[in-house]
C-alpha cells in the first residue's frame, strides 16, 4: 500500500489543487486497519491502486515507515485534516456534501458546520445497503444534483473506500474523502482522543475504552497482525517496494 510522503500543509495544498482542477478525486487517510484489510480485500487493493492522494492516519503507520527506510514526515490523521479542510471550505466557498454516520450524526455536523460558515450542498445518512446496491444509484444522482466540490464520506473502512472508488468518476467533479469516525467528532457524538495519546500513537486506546464491544475485535485481533505485514515487507528488497505503485 502506497501513502505520500506529505507534511500536513502540503497535504492541504494537493486537495485545495484536486479541488480546483475540477477533474474529480479521491483521498485515503490509510491507518494499521487500512493496511491489515488490504492482506485479504481485494476490492480495498484496487482502492488504494488508484487513489490519488493516499495520507499516513496514525502514529504507528509513520514508525513503520521509517522502519522500512522510506520515511514519512509526519502524521496526517483524517480528524485533524477534515477540519482545517473545512475551514479552506469555508473561505473559498466549496460546497459540501456529508455521507454517512449514525442516524441524525450527518444532519448536526451539517447544522454545526452552517453556523460557522461552510456551504453545505447536502447531509445524509445512515447507509445500510449501498454495497448491495439498492441505494447508490439514487444517492450518486442526489449528490451530482447538490453540486458538490468536496464530499466527506464517513461509512467506516473498508466500506467507504470501496464507495468512493466505485463512484468518484461519476461524480466528478467533486472531490472525495474518507473521513471514518470524523464525521461523529464534527457532529460532537463523540471525542477524540486527548492529543498526547493520538502523538503516542495510543488514540487507539482510547477509541477501545470507549466502544469496547464495537471495537475489540479490531484493535485487539486485527490490528495486531499490522506486525507481520510490516515484517514481510521489511524482507522485501527496498526497490522493489519503491516500484510497487
Amino acid at each position: 500500500m502506497w501513502i505520500d510522503a506529505l507534511t500536513f500543509s502540503e497535504a492541504l495544498t494537493e486537495i485545495e489543487r484536486l479541488v480546483d482542477e475540477r477533474r474529480g478525486g479521491s483521498i485515503f487517510t490509510p491507518n494499521v486497519d487500512h493496511v491489515v484489510n488490504a492482506e485479504n480485500d481485494a476490492a480495498l487493493r484496487s482502492a488504494y491502486e488508484s487513489v490519488d492522494l493516499s495520507l499516513a492516519d496514525g502514529q504507528p503507520v509513520v514508525w513503520a515507515s521509517r522502519l522500512l527506510r522510506t520515511p514519512l514526515p509526519e502524521k496526517i490523521s483524517g480528524s485533524d485534516l477534515v477540519p482545517r479542510l473545512l475551514d479552506r471550505a469555508r473561505e473559498r466557498r466549496w460546497r459540501v456534501y456529508l455521507l454517512g454516520g449514525g442516524q441524525s450524526t450527518p444532519e448536526l455536523a451539517a447544522a454545526r458546520l452552517s453556523e460557522q460558515g461552510v456551504v453545505i450542498a447536502g447531509a445524509e445518512g445512515p447507509f445500510v445497503g449501498l454495497e448491495a446496491g439498492t441505494e447508490e444509484p439514487a444517492l450518486v444522482a442526489r449528490v451530482r444534483a447538490a453540486g458538490a466540490d468536496l464530499v466527506l464520506v464517513g461509512l467506516g473502512s473498508p466500506k467507504q473506500e470501496r464507495f468512493i472508488h466505485r463512484t468518484q468518476r461519476d461524480l466528478a467533479p467533486a472531490v472525495l474523502l474518507g473521513i471514518g469516525a470524523s464525521l461523529d467528532f464534527l457532529a460532537g457524538t463523540a471525542t477524540r482522543s486527548p492529543r498526547w495519546m493520538s502523538n503516542a500513537g495510543l488514540e487507539w486506546l482510547y477509541r477501545l475504552a470507549c466502544e469496547p464491544r464495537r471495537l475489540a475485535r479490531r484493535y485487539l485481533l486485527n490490528d495486531p497482525l499490522f506486525a507481520l505485514v510490516v515484517w514481510r515487507m521489511l524482507r522485501t528488497p527496498r526497490e522493489a517496494r519503491l516500484k510497487s505503485r
